[in-house]
């Protein structure tokens, strides 16, 4: 278990495995270690593939998405904010020249209703601070649009 600081030394963290194995026909598995949980990807159609799951690269568009709405989740449930229907909607486009890489994700995430403008801000913050968007900034270019 280590994560790497700020001045790139290793140090202990919390660190999860996950093991992957490629079936065949540009599909695999992947197992999460904690949980055995189980997740098949499948090369898109416009890639070779059969598009019958999530691709790789929709993974990384769906951790986006789904961590932005599980920070702020955590901050609405430490100040007992009721965070009911609120939702998150990924765009990802693909470049069309070798090497393939993601050209933009784009998120819109609408916040419940009855939600007033500090909470709004509060939210707001802690998801543009989310893990998988810090970890993607500079390399994906991202734009987060909030309802």
């Amino acid at each position: 278990m280590h994560s790497r600081s700020n001045a790139g030394r290793v140090i202990h963290s919390a660190m999860t495995q996950i093991d992957s194995t490629y079936r065949g026909q540009l599909r695999c598995d992947a197992i999460h270690g904690p949980s055995g949980s189980k997740l098949e990807t499948d090369a898109p159609s416009d890639n070779q593939g059969k598009g019958e799951r999530f691709s790789p690269t929709d993974l990384v568009a769906t951790a986006l998405s789904n961590c932005i709405l599980t920070i702020m989740g955590i901050v609405a449930e430490r100040h007992a904010w009721d965070l009911t229907g609120c939702s998150a909607r990924v765009e990802k486009s693909m470049t069309q020249k070798a090497p393939r890489t993601i050209a933009l994700l784009e998120v819109w995430v609408t916040l419940p209703p009855h939600l007033d403008a500090k909470q709004r801000q509060v939210l707001q913050k802690a998801g543009e601070n989310c893990p998988v968007k810090l970890s993607l900034q500079g390399s994906v270019p991202m734009s987060l649009h909030w309802q």
